[in-house]
């Protein structure tokens, strides 16, 4: 058994890394449609992914969100576009052509079964492998749409949502309070799709068992998480390499 720190960026890095190898996300961005719904930690992910593709010039995943959340002290205008002109879009790609420009609402009438959505979460249930993601537009934002798509098309939605965000209880449950008349602040709403954290990353790339032994730390380790790891002897090596790849990712930076 191996053990490693990652801290949240370390993660996010990892998570871009391995859904970039992903076999159906390889096949979805080179021969149907894969939609990267913007967002931080996918923001990793359009980088590798579009790296992959040789098409990376032009994206920035330091404006790749439409709103974040940001530490106690710094203000809410300071972690949302500016305005609608100035958002990038969410990286929509096309049978392996990055559609500038383009976002969720543009495509999703489009969308089809062999098509895959990334969609960033909020909240993780490790127990139940279950995601929610909080919503802030009245009219259910980005996630309402991914859901008309999933639901109603069967594309295949995809989760990439870091260990940091997990919590105790049930979501349906957390969610049904958060979202009841008198609540104030903003609403949950649990999604049916494939949850991809850290754990699923290090065994796509390595074929090691990754499991969640403690969490926390300073000086810049806030929010890390440890891992413990264990694997053959050819999965440990190839462990330790990408550890060391991503363990020196900086915070991200807006």
């Amino acid at each position: 058994m191996l053990q490693f720190v990652l801290t949240p960026a370390a993660g996010k890095r990892l998570i871009g890394k391995a859904l970039a190898a992903h076999p159906a996300v390889q096949a979805a961005s080179r021969s149907a449609t894969l939609v990267i719904i913007a967002g931080t930690t996918n923001g990793y992910v359009a980088e590798e992914i579009l790296l992959g593709l040789g098409q990376a010039d032009g994206f920035s995943k330091k404006r790749f969100f439409r709103g974040i959340v940001l530490s106690p002290g710094r203000t809410t205008e300071e972690g949302r576009l500016p305005n609608e002109s100035s958002f990038p879009g969410d990286v929509v790609i096309v049978n392996g052509i990055w559609q500038k420009g383009k976002t969720i609402f543009d495509v999703v009438d489009e969308l089809k079964e062999g098509d895959i959505i990334l969609k960033g979460a909020n909240s993780l249930d490790l127990v139940q492998r279950q995601a929610a993601i909080l919503i802030g537009h009245p009219r259910g934002g980005t996630t309402i749409s991914i859901l008309q798509a999933a639901v109603g098309k069967r594309v295949r939605l995809i989760l990439p949502v870091g260990l940091e965000k997990r919590v105790p209880g049930d979501l349906i449950e957390l969610a049904a309070r958060m979202n009841a008349p008198g609540s104030s602040g903003f609403r949950m709403l649990p999604v049916p799709g494939e949850v991809f954290t850290e754990i699923e990353a290090i065994r796509l790339l390595t074929g090691a068992k990754a499991e969640l032994v403690a969490g926390g730390g300073v000086g810049g380790a806030e929010g890390a998480v440890w891992l413990a790891l264990r694997g053959s002897e050819e999965q440990m090596e190839k462990a330790e390499e990408l550890m060391r790849e991503v363990s020196g990712e900086k915070g991200f930076e807006m």
